[in-house]
Formats: structure tokens, sequence, C-alpha cells
């Protein structure tokens, strides 16, 4: 066994690149498209001082600040301020350390051995040690934490061994070429086993890490507030300032309509705030007041699954004749003004493994989709919508509540975009997507996507037996595609792994197996008065540098 301070992608089983991103999967996935650096190329002369306060507005609330449950980006965006992770992963794609200061792999790829800083200890006071790394891994396995996205994070890890107090020996099921990468998430951040045993299912709203800033208060709807760690001098090699945090306190308000959180930057009531819609990039770059900051997500783009347990979306020629009568480059155009990138693909093009022939690949033939609608025996009846065997042709579009990066607004144009085929689009809003997707499982078509590190994330969406352990948003169950998804997981040679990304990207296309639309774009406006403010691996805002400009 080799021991390394830090280990490049390609060392570790070819561990999968992992670049910027942003909010992609609920809002919430490389390059910027915009400078996320930093807020100071942006802030003109001033200089950076410690103390103050700034506040962030939320597009929407978090569902926990428990990092092992929650499964929205915007959650991470808070908790990112609270918890640390082992290592942390580079734009370059490189690991480095962070909690851990060292680690060895073993021959097979089953072990990792990891050595932990001694200097560390949580906000509560609890000390950080080989014990805290353990509790917080079997916290996500253990059934009764519920883990969201954490559980399928971790996997494939199976135990932990404390070999003394700063050491500590990771076993796996199987070898896992995303499993380093996987690390370096948020959501697997390290709780305080103290704290965590103390609340309990209320952990979620007491929440206590070693990260740079710790909770103050939620007030359910309406803020979240972060103060600083007086005790912080272990922040990873991406950002500059190792010690504890320039600003004093930081107040995430939770501000659900565009219009108000945008005239709540604009007046100078917040500081910044995110996800700053397509109608308005052009006025805030011009506000000589604000700076505007962007991030393209990595991961899975947002992405309009079909469930192939209900018929007629079972079939390909179906699905296929939705695919030819959609035209996604007209809804990007449309509702995001050029500030989208469509996608073409399962994967971002930031991915590893992302095949850029598909790009251009697929056009909207409304000639083809009604040719394979008319040889699937559904034809047209008097009211325009098709008919078989006495059924009309309906197609169960769901999506939730708020408007999320105008996805009602997709379903409405897909609506009438089916219309002239012979589709009939019922549109369902809900705010109940757990019940009526996850649950009930009640959908023909429903959006979704993924911040994500790996490609290996495809397993959630696209094999047979997820590890999520619910059926997968697209139902989709091919043993040759599960073969490849699993090979994916521990193929070494990077090349081969490509190609086997290839293999499956193509197939869910050719299959229409999903409808990929757009990219999603982190956008933030900030005063210009603020600097510092850093994005990590995964595009989630990082506030260790983050200061109030003296003028």
């Amino acid at each position: 066994m080799r021991k390394l301070r830090y280990i490049p992608v390609t060392l570790l089983l070819a561990v999968a690149m992992i670049v910027m991103s942003a909010c992609a999967g609920a809002g919430g996935t490389g390059s910027p498209t915009a400078s996320p650096a930093s807020s100071a190329q942006a802030a003109g002369n001033g200089q950076a001082t410690s103390g103050g306060e700034i506040s962030f507005a939320l597009a929407t609330s978090p569902d926990t600040l428990d990092p092992h449950r929650s499964g929205l980006a915007v959650a991470v965006r808070v908790f990112r301020t609270i918890y640390d992770s082992l290592v942390v992963q580079l734009p370059d794609n490189t690991i480095k350390p962070w909690l851990a200061t060292e680690w060895s792999i073993s021959p097979d790829g089953k072990s990792y051995t990891f050595k932990l800083r001694k200097d560390v200890k949580f906000q509560d006071g609890t000390p950080f040690n080989a014990e805290a790394v353990k509790y917080s891994y079997d916290r996500i396995l253990d059934p009764a934490t519920k883990a969201a996205n954490a559980s399928a994070l971790l996997k494939p890890y199976k135990s932990s061994e404390v070999i003394d107090e700063y050491t500590i020996k990771i076993n796996l099921e199987s070898p896992s070429v995303a499993f380093l990468g996987n690390l370096s998430q948020a959501m697997l951040g390290i709780v305080s086993p103290t704290a965590a045993k103390k609340y309990g299912d209320q952990f979620g709203k007491n929440p206590v890490g070693t990260g740079p800033f710790k909770f103050v208060k939620w007030d359910d709807n309406s803020e979240i507030k972060v103060e600083r760690n007086p005790d912080y001098n272990w922040a990873p090699a991406l950002v500059d300032n190792k010690g504890k945090a320039y600003l004093d306190a930081i107040t995430f308000k939770i501000i659900p309509e565009e219009a108000t959180r945008l005239g709540s930057v604009q007046s100078g009531q917040v500081t910044a705030a995110e996800t700053v819609p397509p109608q308005n990039i052009v006025a805030l770059k011009n506000d000589a007041k604000l700076q505007l900051l962007q991030v393209n997500t990595s991961g899975l783009p947002y992405t309009l699954f079909f469930n192939q347990s209900r018929a007629p979306w079972n079939d390909v020629k179906a699905r296929q004749a939705v695919q030819s009568a959609i035209d996604v480059d007209s809804i990007v155009k449309t509702l995001y003004l050029g500030t989208y990138q469509r996608a073409w693909s399962p994967l971002t093009p930031t991915i590893f493994g992302y095949d850029a022939s598909l790009e251009n690949k697929i056009k909207p033939d409304l000639d083809k989709a009604n040719r394979l609608f008319d040889e699937l025996g559904w034809v047209k009846g008097t009211d325009g919508v098709r008919e078989k065997d006495g059924k009309k042709l309906t197609l169960h579009y769901v999506d939730g509540s708020p408007n999320r990066e105008k996805r009602n607004d997709i379903a409405a144009i897909i609506q009438q975009q089916l219309k002239k085929v012979g589709v009939s689009v019922e549109v369902e809003i809900t705010k109940d997507v757990q019940s009526v997707i996850y649950t009930a499982q009640a959908y023909d078509l429903y959006g979704n996507s993924q911040v994500n590190s790996d490609p290996v994330a495809l397993n959630s969406f696209y094999h047979t037996t997820a590890p999520n352990a619910r059926p997968s948003l697209s139902h989709l169950s091919d043993p040759a595609i599960d073969k490849l998804l699993e090979q994916g997981v521990v193929e070494a040679d990077e090349a081969k792994r490509k190609e086997i990304y290839k293999n499956v990207q193509n197939y869910i296309i050719d299959n229409a197996v999903i409808i990929p639309v757009y990219i999603f774009p982190y956008t933030v406006a900030v005063s210009k008065n603020v600097s510092g403010i850093k994005f990590d691996s995964l595009g989630y805002p990082l506030f260790n540098d983050a200061s109030i400009l003296k003028k």
C-alpha cells in the first residue's frame, strides 16, 4: 500500500472527473461560464476587511440541514458552510486533503485507510476523530436515518474500522472509481456524533459540524442564520483563507418569488440573490451596484423521464414519436433567451465520459412522429386526439410547484407541441412530488436533474435495481445496460470507461428513454461591495474568503 499526500484522479482507479457544477437538482451539476472563482474580480477597488454580515437570498427552502437526509441542492448551499468533508476535489480533478491528511488504498481497491487531522473539533466541542467519521458513515446507511442522496453517494461502503484515534480504515463491498470523489461532497459531510444522538430526528434543525460557520437559527420559510466559527483553521485547498472566516455571519433569506428576490438585491435589502432568471440577466449585468456570478451545472441535466412502467410509453416507438415531436431548441431559446445551454445527453458536457457526438443528433420531425404513432395503431379522431381500442392517447406530465427555472412553462409548451401530433397532454402541477412521483409513480413524463461528480450517477436513474432502493424515474430495465453501468463503477482503464458511458448514453437517446432539455447555470447577483465568494467543485458557494470591501 502506498501513501499519498493527495491523489490525482487517474491514480485512484481512474476516479472520474468532477468539475464545476451548480444547482441542477433542486435547486439542482468544469469550467464556469462566467467568473465564479471570486467576486473580487468584479468588485472594483476596495480593501477586504474582517467583520460584518451578508444576506444571501435563496429561491426555495432547504428540506433539512442534516446533510445525510437532504435531497436538495438548495440545502447544500446552506450546510456546506456548516460541515467539512474528509477530502476535497479541485477543478483540475485532483483529490487533496481536508479533514484527512493522507490516505492509502489497498491493491484490490476495496479498502481506504485515512490519517486524520488532530487539531479539529466540532462546533459543540466534540473532538473530531476516527470514531466521528465511522459514526457519520455508519449513520448514513442506518435505515433509521432515512438518508437521501448521501446513501447512494456512499455506496459501496461496507464498514469502518477505527485503527487508532486518528486513523480509520474504510472497507467497500466492491471497488468504486467514484468513491473518493464522492467523499468530497457535502452530503457526506462529517456530523457531530454528540449532536446527532442528542437531537435525533431534529438534528436537521440543530446541525453541528466542523465547518467555517456554525448554526444559529432557522425561522421556517423565512431565514437561516449561521455565524463564524472562531476556532476554524483547516480550510481546504479550494480557498485562500485557511483560518476563520472574515464574515461575522451569513443570513440565508428564503424568497421564492423571483421579482421580490431580485428587487431585494437591487435595492440593497439583501447582499446576494441566487438563480437570476434569464430575462433579468442583461439588466443586472448593467447595474453598477451589482456583479453577476455564474457556474454551469455538471452531472445530470434537466431531463424529462418517460415512465416505462406505463403503456404506451413502454413501447420504444411511442417514446421516439414524442421525442421527434418535441422541439427542445425552441423551448430553450424561447424560455431562457440564450442564457441556458441545451442538453443532448443524460450527462452534462463537463462530466467524465460525455459523448459530444450526440449533439444535434435528434431534431424535430413531425412527419416521423405521425408515422410512428400510425404504425402503432393510434389514429387521429375528429377532435385531433389519437385513439386506439377506444382509448385516447394521453400523456400525464407532472411537474412541481413553484415554477422553478420555468419548468411549468416547459410543460405548457410541450402540451401545445404534442397536440400537433395528436397527443393529449394532461399537465399536473403539484406541491407533493414525493407522493405523486415516488410513492404512487403516477406520471408518464416527469423532469428532474442532479448535481453530481461522476457518471456513476446514471445508475440511480437507469439501472433496473437503482441503488436508492426505489424504482428509477425511467423504470428502464435492460440487462445489457445494467451490465454496462456495473462495469462503469469498477473499470480502471479511463479509455474503456469512457467507451462504456458512450454506449450507455447512445442507448438512452436512441431508445428515447428521456428527453434532455437544458443545463442549468447557477447564477448569483452580488453587491459589488462584497469580495471573495467562490464555488466548490460542484458549484456550491464558499464563503471562507468572502468579505465586505472597505472603500
